[in-house]
């Protein structure tokens, strides 16, 4: 078994829990590797379970040949009391970012099924198997390192064709394209094309709107690999940029270089933060920074660490994130630019390698 069970073990002793109930589909999967869409963990000190329905038995038998399965045939109040048999007065954490209230409910009522003392204690416990994926394995970092190299050459690919008239959508779709016939698995989200004024809202979705010559687009994208994620930003021009475009640009990528240098094991998110921050606000445009300037990334785009104002996560060695400082201006559009790391021997390693103040058309 791989040494990840037994970590959670150690997490679950140090907080005086018996066992834990892992619904949540990343966790299940960086736990067992089991990938199906459907299914619970149960992992005890002496026993890990997989508990799925008919349509994963062989899947489950060939990803998770560590756990044993408890096969779901019908609803809780079939499969779920012999699932928590022996652990009756025992602490089992549930995760309760990720389990539904009416879940819940379902299970507590399957559970009072049995006579009361064979009942476990149901314990709501947050993060406490994203706490272990917070710190990245070397091959984490390898398999992430292939999804930022999957994403880097498709931006490239479409940076230097883009031009006058293509729609954001085109744009989108062109990334995606790639991607997928690049042996991507497909997006880790949405990608983003705004062109011009669209710009200015950092989550802009992409349009049948043309873009035009001289405009700044900003493509926010990353891709799926094996399960773990990219996120990728830059910012281009389509045409000679003008002196406006330049100069946020500058303040831009000035902000991002000096929190990538800067950026030490042992700092809070809400320093790192503000390493960018203090650039953007000593240049004018403090107020168009509104966003964190970054976020973990592994299993899933969005994880922690957080990496903003007010966080109080603690950077450390081993742990990936993105640095993607930003200005966004109404009526003129907005610059962001966005690189993952690693911090490697107390400093940021860059993962991502996408040229950057590339101007395309």
């Amino acid at each position: 078994m791989n040494q990840r069970v037994p970590r959670l073990r150690h997490a679950l002793a140090k907080h005086g829990l018996d066992g834990a109930l892992i619904s949540n589909a990343q966790n299940r999967r960086y736990l067992s590797g089991f990938t199906g869409s459907a299914g619970y963990l149960l992992v005890t000190a002496d026993d890990a379970v997989i508990a799925t329905d008919f349509r994963y038995y062989e899947q489950s038998a060939q990803q998770t040949p560590d756990f044993r399965l408890h096969k779901t045939i019908g609803g809780f109040e079939a499969w779920a009391p012999p699932l928590f048999a022996g652990l009756g007065g025992k602490k089992v954490a549930f995760e309760a970012g990720d389990m539904t209230v009416a879940t819940h409910q379902a299970l507590k009522k399957a559970l009072a099924t049995l006579p009361e003392t064979e009942r476990p204690k149901l314990v709501p416990t947050p993060n406490l198997v994203e706490a272990l994926r917070i710190y990245k394995e070397p091959e984490e970092v390898a398999a992430l390192q292939r999804a930022v190299d999957l994403g880097d050459a498709a931006f490239t690919h479409v940076a230097e064709r883009i031009e006058p008239g293509w729609t954001e959508k085109q744009v989108a779709w062109e990334i995606e394209k790639y991607i997928r016939e690049h042996g991507g698995d497909g997006l880790s989200f949405d990608t983003i094309v705004a062109g011009g004024p669209w710009g200015a809202m950092p989550h802009a979705y992409p349009r049948d709107r043309k873009l035009e010559a001289g405009e700044g687009v900003v493509i926010d994208m990353g891709c799926d690999v094996g399960g773990y994620m990219s996120d990728l930003t830059r910012t281009v021009v389509l045409g000679k940029p003008d002196d406006q475009f330049r100069k946020i640009y500058d303040i831009v990528l000035t902000a991002q270089l000096a929190a990538e240098e800067m950026v030490r094991p042992g700092m809070t998110g809400e320093a790192c933060h503000m390493i960018a921050h203090k650039v953007i606000d000593a240049a004018g445009y403090g107020e168009t920074f509104g966003h964190g300037l970054g976020h973990g990334i592994g299993l899933q785009v969005h994880e922690a660490p957080r990496v903003a104002r007010t966080s109080t996560d603690e950077l450390k060695e081993s742990m990936v994130f993105t640095i993607e400082p930003g200005i966004y201006i109404t009526g003129w559009g907005g610059v962001r630019i966005e690189d993952m790391v690693v911090l490697e021997d107390g400093k940021a390693r860059v993962m991502s390698r996408a040229p950057k103040l590339r101007f395309a058309g």
